[in-house]
């Protein structure tokens, strides 16, 4: 666990289903978009709790790692963090998050991003990070340029939300070296 400010960074634990089912159906507006495939998981207590020991499994295998942003008084659950799409050839994963709209604004994704970058060198080893955001997603390039990612290119047609055309991104990358 990292704790940053009044951020508890954690691993997904079995006994977070029940919060991530409230947070995914909280959030449904700002998940649809970009966490399709994470809030249709966890629109029900049932299919949270599949998806929670799923991401517990894929955590343990490093296939996937799903990190939980909590408020270390509150307990309020502010979000996820996913190191994502890892290549361990190329000692490489992609970062996407999410913030509780009531949450929003406080820096919670720029300050879990950027312990957890400290955090995936260190202890995963990776040697690259990467955030895939869409120009108009101003809080996530902020997100990346504030944890001192660099922008790399523009990523054409590379990702289609639910019912629309595919979309150019943007690639940033933050590399251990430059730490």
């Amino acid at each position: 666990m990292l704790l940053v400010d009044y951020i508890e960074i954690a691993p997904i634990k079995i006994h977070d289903a029940w919060k991530l089912c409230n947070f995914a159906n909280a959030n449904e507006p700002h998940l649809k978009r970009f966490f399709p495939k994470t809030l249709e998981q966890n629109l029900t207590p049932s299919l949270s709790q599949y998806f929670v020991e799923q991401k517990v499994k894929q955590f343990e295998a490093k296939d996937e790692f799903l990190f939980t942003l909590k408020h270390e008084e509150y307990r309020d659950f502010l979000g996820l963090v996913y190191i994502k799409e890892l290549d361990w050839v190329k000692k490489q994963g992609e970062f996407a998050y999410c913030v509780d709209y009531r949450w929003g604004g406080k820096s919670i994704a720029t300050k879990s991003v950027g312990a957890l970058s400290e955090y995936a060198f260190s202890e995963f080893g990776l040697e690259t990070l990467q955030i895939i955001a869409h120009k108009t997603n101003i809080p996530s390039v902020k997100v990346a340029l504030n944890n001192g990612f660099t922008w790399i290119k523009t990523l054409e047609k590379s990702y289609a939300p639910p019912m629309e055309e595919a979309l150019d991104m943007e690639l940033y990358e933050l590399y251990k070296h430059e730490r």
